[in-house]
């Protein structure tokens, strides 16, 4: 399969993002921090690759675990992505994606931190914080928070 190049960018345009994706779904994560960030579930297209940031001069970044931090643009405060400290896994936030398509929208993580006041009526896998992070248990960059 060959990876598809896609696009993203702040509200006012000033950080622009390029990466790589083997597959385009839609997933949510609906854990305490990504609700208060993205003011609702952070809804983002996973497994980034060979992401390139453009307008860094305008990014601000918020390490928001022992692990994880998220990226932002400070003007217009767009919310972007979730990566490892590392770098080496990225969210890029759907919402920000430019041509995406009509990908499935297919995973909801961290589901048991999902408060009872909204639901999604498309049938998805669903992980609770625990089932998510056990996948990562033998990594020390667990991608969450």
């Amino acid at each position: 399969m060959t990876a598809r190049r896609l696009q993203a960018k702040c509200l006012c345009g000033g950080i622009r993002i390029d990466a790589d994706f083997e597959t385009v779904e839609v997933g949510a994560c609906h854990c305490d921090i990504c609700r208060r960030w993205a003011a609702g579930p952070f809804m983002a297209v996973g497994n980034a690759e060979n992401v390139v940031l453009a307008g860094i001069d305008q990014l601000g970044v918020y390490q928001s675990s022992g692990w994880g931090e998220r990226g932002f643009c400070t003007t217009c405060g767009t919310p972007l992505f979730w990566r490892s400290q590392d770098e080496q896994h990225y969210a890029i936030s759907a919402t920000a994606l430019e041509d995406l398509g009509d990908p499935a929208f297919t995973m909801q993580i961290f589901i048991d931190s999902k408060p009872d006041w909204y639901d999604f009526a498309n049938e998805t896998q669903t992980m609770t914080g625990a089932e998510f992070l056990a996948q990562f248990a033998s990594s020390e960059d667990k991608p969450n928070g």
